[in-house]
């Protein structure tokens, strides 16, 4: 068995999130997990979307989760959750 103490894969911050079609810095998630409270679909932008130069991404640089069920944690790495085609509520980013 491995050792546990000073891990870095345990979520150590957890924020209500309110998605936003606004992306910019203050939208930004900065590689968070998610916990889905009210199921639905939930649009986000995954990490390492930003271009060369630092450039933020765009809405069509987004994929949407259908149907993510009530209660789950979506296992992906997001750093923007967008409020167009998200249906999803009750949504926390864990980092």
């Amino acid at each position: 068995m491995g050792q546990f103490f000073n891990q870095p894969d345990f979520g150590t911050e957890a924020t209500p999130v309110l998605p936003t079609d606004v992306i910019n810095a203050i939208s930004n998630k900065n590689s968070a997990c998610l916990y889905i409270g009210t199921g639905g679909d939930v649009k986000v932008i995954m990490n390492s979307k930003f271009g060369p130069n630092g450039e933020f991404p765009t809405a069509s640089d987004a994929i949407t989760f259908k149907n993510v069920p009530d209660g789950s944690f979506l296992p992906v790495i997001v750093d923007f959750i967008l409020l167009t085609d998200t249906t999803a509520t009750d949504i926390i980013a864990i980092k």
